[in-house]
């Protein structure tokens, strides 16, 4: 059986600092990950080197992508972090539970953890792309982790879900973001066509945000995804006969 820990691909999106970069490898490879993924990376340096120490392998061969979508596509889930909070970006969880998820899923499927930048974070357009965020409380005096930080957190979380385990484990296999993608491109057309998404452009991206979160967070297998379009290819029949 192929070790869930292999699923599992820790995502930088454009990281500045090349130190955090190789910081991160270690943080990974310490708690027995090696998948390490970069969106428009800073330089690697020797300084990236030197602190990824005797994880040079997991910083060598990490990917590289000039795209986020990219390096998302054949991900069944993707969870992004953050310390901000706001009901426009859908569920939120603290990481002790927000891991659960990704290590059920990930026994099976890809999963992607997206972690922003060191000054700016994830960008409103790269949450909506995440099926729901996971958090780490800190001190409001001092709230903000260094980017290695979190990544060792959030590593060290999802390890220590072997170990806490006391629930029925789920196995399923999941589509990937490349065919949601598809469905909610076609979800979309239809629900514009059918007048359930008004003429007012915000209305209209929060509406597929929700159905990106919903779907995103929960997952669809390949039998649900098969059972929607049927239910979009029924709809679009009703409504052409209508029209």
């Amino acid at each position: 059986m192929r070790n869930w820990k292999n699923n599992v691909f820790f995502v930088l999106v454009e990281p500045k600092k090349s130190g955090n970069i190789g910081s991160s490898a270690r943080a990974i490879k310490n708690m027995g990950f090696t998948n390490l993924c970069l969106i428009n990376p800073a330089s690697i340096t020797e300084e990236a080197r030197w602190l990824a120490w005797r994880s040079e392998d997991v910083l060598e061969k990490a990917q590289i992508f000039h795209q986020l979508e990219e390096a998302l596509k054949d991900k069944s889930l993707v969870v992004g972090t953050t310390r901000r909070r706001g009901s426009k970006r859908g569920a939120i969880l603290d990481v002790r539970y927000g891991v659960r998820r990704i290590y059920e899923i990930a026994q099976e499927n890809k999963v992607a953890i997206l972690f922003g930048r060191e000054d700016k974070c994830l960008f409103n357009e790269e949450v909506e792309k995440c099926g729901y965020l996971i958090t780490i409380p800190t001190d409001e005096l001092q709230p903000s982790l260094n980017l290695s930080q979190a990544v060792l957190i959030v590593a060290y979380e999802l390890m220590r879900q072997e170990e806490k385990r006391d629930y029925p484990m789920e196995r399923q296999f999941y589509i990937s973001q490349d065919e949601l993608e598809k469905l909610y491109e076609r979800l979309y057309v239809i629900l514009k066509k059918t007048g359930y998404i008004p003429e007012n452009i915000e209305i209209e991206r929060r509406i597929i945000n929700n159905f990106r979160h919903l779907f995103g967070r929960t997952g669809l297998t390949f039998w649900e995804l098969k059972l929607l379009h049927g239910l979009l290819s029924h709809i679009e029949e009703i409504y052409s006969k209508k029209a």
